[in-house]
């Protein structure tokens, strides 16, 4: 049973204690049946489907006020799902994540019209930012969206590594629509699976498998109404929701950890070497303090960006950088070491720590790898510096 006292921190309140109680009952009782790791589409349906029947979506797209939306809630059910399976916990965050630019930027209309569905399990988004050439850095961006009559833009090019390709209902594409050069000439615009000149051009395969493709846009016409803001609004709509969400991915990964962390300590108590308990030896108990106190770290980094988010800061780049790097660089840690204490056992297909030593290695790349991470970090302190120094000048 995964380590919950952190939620007496004072960063929690009573909603988010009773909502991790909930999510992680429903967790232990409902997933198993769900996932089969053959048919992967399939279980992601049923989870997706699962999840809104439960009522843990208003979460991730809310679509009234007072349904729990706030970023603490969205670490929680990440950090609660990734435990007991990743591809649970990829299920949940698309449903966020696919929403997340119609929460953050959508009319009143386009959320009535987009949101419910997600929030209810009944359909499913994506979010299809990333291009061959134009990964994190987003500027680079070559599909286009030209205007097409008074009400319709074109949009062609293509997309790739977008999650739940393949099996969403709408995706959020964006593409450059010449409003200004670089980042601040991008839009953004829901198009719905199916429309003419829009096709799944490759399904992709990883280590950890999960619905992944390349889409192809070849005069795929749009309605100007499917635009989320305003022209050229793309790039800031983009960095809104990922600022949301790229905490969610350290938290994600913290899940993963304590797993691996809870495999450790069992194995290390039961294993039989050299006539006494794995855990007896000090190595071992090295081993499990380093990785508890890296797990520990990691849930401070990761909800002080949550509540720092949810108090009303703006933006907290600088915050859920570190804390989406910090996560996931000490979840692989934590799991290679757990993997170490099973010993061969550790790399049988079937076992957990398999599992969670190849779910975790994505989580270091997608949403700005690691490099990425502290550029931006570095960035971020450097241009405090200089307001400071404006200051007393």
């Amino acid at each position: 049973m995964a380590d919950k006292s952190f939620l007496t921190w004072p960063f929690f309140e009573d909603r988010h204690r009773q909502f991790a109680a909930e999510i992680g009952a429903w967790a232990e009782e409902t997933l198993t049946p769900l996932i089969d790791h053959h048919d992967i589409d399939a279980s992601c349906r049923a989870i997706v489907t699962a999840l809104g029947e439960g009522g843990f979506l208003d979460a991730a797209a809310p679509t009234e006020a007072g349904d729990r939306h706030d970023v603490r809630t969205l670490c929680i059910a990440r950090e609660t799902l990734g435990y007991q399976s990743g591809l649970a916990d990829f299920a949940f965050a698309m449903q966020g994540l696919g929403s997340g630019p119609v929460v953050v930027a959508g009319s009143e209309e386009q959320k009535a019209k987009w949101l419910p569905g997600v929030a209810a399990g009944t359909t499913i988004p994506a979010f299809a930012l990333s291009e061959e050439d134009a990964g994190s850095d987003v500027a680079a961006m070559a599909t286009t969206a030209t205007a097409d009559g008074n009400d319709h833009v074109r949009l062609d090019g293509s997309k790739t590594w977008i999650s739940n390709g393949g099996i969403a209902d709408w995706y959020v594409v964006f593409a450059r629509s010449g409003e200004a050069p670089g980042a601040r000439g991008l839009s953004a615009y829901v198009v719905e699976a199916g429309t003419p000149g829009f096709e799944i051009a490759e399904r992709i395969d990883v280590i950890a498998p999960h619905p992944l493709a390349t889409l192809r846009f070849d005069g795929c016409r749009v309605p100007i109404a499917n635009r989320i803001g305003g022209g050229g609004d793309g790039f800031k709509v983009a960095m809104g929701t990922l600022d949301i969400f790229r905490s969610t991915v350290g938290a994600a990964a913290l899940g993963l950890a304590r797993r691996a962390l809870d495999e450790g300590l069992e194995r290390s108590r039961s294993r039989m070497m050299f006539g006494a308990p794995l855990a007896d030896l000090q190595l071992t108990q090295a081993g499990l303090a380093d990785m508890a106190t890296g797990v520990d770290a990691a849930a401070l980094l990761i909800y002080r960006a949550a509540w720092t988010k949810d108090q009303g800061a703006p933006r907290v780049t600088r915050e859920a950088s570190m804390a989406k790097m910090f996560a996931t660089e000490t979840a692989q840690q934590v799991i290679d070491r757990a993997v170490q204490m099973f010993g061969g056992l550790g790399v049988k297909s079937g076992v957990k720590v398999e599992e969670l030593y190849r779910e975790i290695r994505a989580l270091r790349i997608y949403e700005g790898a690691t490099e990425v991470q502290k550029v931006v970090i570095a960035r971020e302190m450097l241009k405090a510096a200089e307001s400071v120094d404006a200051a007393k000048a």
